[in-house]
């Protein structure tokens, strides 16, 4: 079990989009990322050391993990650890900010760094909360597949379906 201390988890969820028709230039402003697999959206979120969402950000699908971290990591004066993958293993924008606000960063290195960082192996294998949270989110079709065509429809459903979750 975790220990009740502040905690944030920042991993990130990729929800495919149907195919509508739509403007190339609306597209990256209603968080609708086009690849080779189609037309996504990231669901960037944290959530405490239960498992409570704290908060989202949406981007598209093709945009890189830390353009959701540069939004969700401004309250980090609040938190004890932040738990999150590799991808957020940046030092100026994610491990620097940690340092300064006294806060322990458990990211496991990516492996190419010349030099490996240490992390708590243990308490990074409490990822599976959030992911956990994530599982619930998607049971809702409206989120997994985006029903909705604005980003700020398509978050405010996934903000609805937080609530429920977090009250069940």
């Amino acid at each position: 079990m975790p220990p009740l201390m502040p905690l944030l988890c920042v991993p990130i969820n990729t929800v495919l989009v149907p195919k509508k028709n739509t403007r190339l230039d609306t597209c990256e402003t209603q968080a609708i990322g086009r690849s080779k697999g189609g037309l996504s959206t990231k669901i960037h979120a944290t959530c405490d050391a239960l498992g409570n969402p704290t908060g989202f950000h949406l981007t598209p699908g093709q945009a890189h993990d830390l353009q959701g971290a540069d939004v969700l990591l401004n309250n980090i004066h609040e938190i004890g650890a932040l738990l999150a993958d590799k991808a957020y293993d940046a030092a100026e924008r994610v491990l620097d900010r940690l340092f300064e606000a006294d806060c322990l960063a458990v990211i496991p290195p990516k492996s190419n760094r010349t030099e490996q960082r240490k992390y708590d192996e243990d308490m990074y294998k409490w990822r599976h909360i959030i992911e956990n949270f994530f599982q619930k989110l998607k049971q809702y079709r409206a989120i997994a597949t985006r029903y909705d065509k604005t980003a700020r429809n398509f978050l405010g459903a996934i903000y609805l379906a937080a609530a429920v979750v977090w009250l069940n």
